[in-house]
């Protein structure tokens, strides 16, 4: 390696926020960071108890991501040590896979020497990851607004989001590939338009700052929320809870299996203390978007 030790922050990401299926991202303020050391030998060692099950470069996420980019650009990939910290939950519909995507491929450019463009980068994460959503909110950071047709990516980036977010995590887990098998091959022609009619007044409405409008389009959602909603307990009890405490309003995070509650700055505290009490059996988690994407740092000797 030729380039000096390095880490690499990403933040977490959620998904969709309602009717932007596979196509609106948000970045949030939890981070996983990846120091990259010189190394003989490709090792992966994750510090953070609930993914060390991933140590190890067999399938590892970062490093096929890494060798995807070597490969596509026709370069030999040098070997490194990475030490991965997250404050990230796996597996919980926060992009914990777009985040090691969005890690990996700035890695593969320190390493390479490739100086990507930002469009480069957002193209190859949506290529691996499939669709742009949460890969391209790790990236930039903020809100993204995509559209990729498997060929041509297109983004509106809105950088500053001006609310607080409430995370709630059910205890069971169930795969992103399990979550899209209860999606339905069709779907009437009424209910795509007003989806779609819902996405864009949504888009529209994050755009001037209007998160009153926004949330409630949030929950107006008939692409993908008709046929989840039911794998988490007391959904439609926490929605109304959430709407009397003046939440702008809820939407499941990706594919799940979290609950993404948007609320004004200030009253996220006394809606998660509700929250908390009344709904034991999810695990409450308080943060905010964040403003910056994928972030590199030097490491200083």
């Amino acid at each position: 390696m030729s380039v000096k030790d390095f880490s690499v922050m990403v933040p977490a990401s959620t998904a969709n926020l309602g009717p932007g299926f596979d196509s609106i991202g948000l970045a949030l303020d939890l981070c996983m960071t990846v120091q990259v050391t010189k190394a003989s030998a490709w090792s992966v060692e994750y510090l953070t108890e609930s993914y060390q099950s991933l140590s190890g470069t067999s399938d590892n996420l970062l490093v096929t991501t890494i060798q995807y980019i070597a490969d596509r650009y026709g370069k030999e990939m040098p070997t490194a040590k990475l030490e991965v910290a997250t404050d990230i939950p796996l597996g919980r519909g926060l992009g914990s896979s777009a985040s090691a995507i969005a890690a990996g491929i700035e890695i593969a450019d320190r390493l390479l020497a490739l100086e990507l463009s930002m469009q480069e980068k957002l193209v190859i994460g949506t290529e691996l990851e499939g669709h742009p959503d949460n890969v391209s909110a790790s990236l930039l950071g903020g809100l993204t607004i995509s559209h990729w047709d498997g060929k041509e990516l297109a983004i509106s980036h809105i950088k500053n989001v001006d609310i607080a977010v409430i995370i709630l995590v059910p205890p069971v887990e169930f795969l992103t590939t399990e979550s899209r098998g209860l999606l339905p091959q069709e779907l009437p022609y009424t209910a795509a338009v007003q989806s779609s009619a819902a996405a864009n007044v949504f888009s529209a409405s994050v755009a001037v700052g209007d998160w009153k409008t926004a949330g409630r389009m949030m929950e107006k959602d008939q692409f993908h929320e008709p046929f989840r909603k039911g794998r988490f307990p007391d959904f439609d009890d926490i929605r109304a809870t959430c709407r009397e405490h003046g939440a702008y309003g809820s939407a499941i995070s990706g594919a799940g299996p979290s609950l993404f509650i948007a609320i004004e700055p200030g009253r996220e505290l006394q809606l998660a203390s509700v929250l908390k009490e009344q709904y034991s059996h999810y695990e409450c988690l308080v943060t905010k978007p964040a403003r910056s994407g994928t972030r590199f740092c030097e490491k200083v000797v």
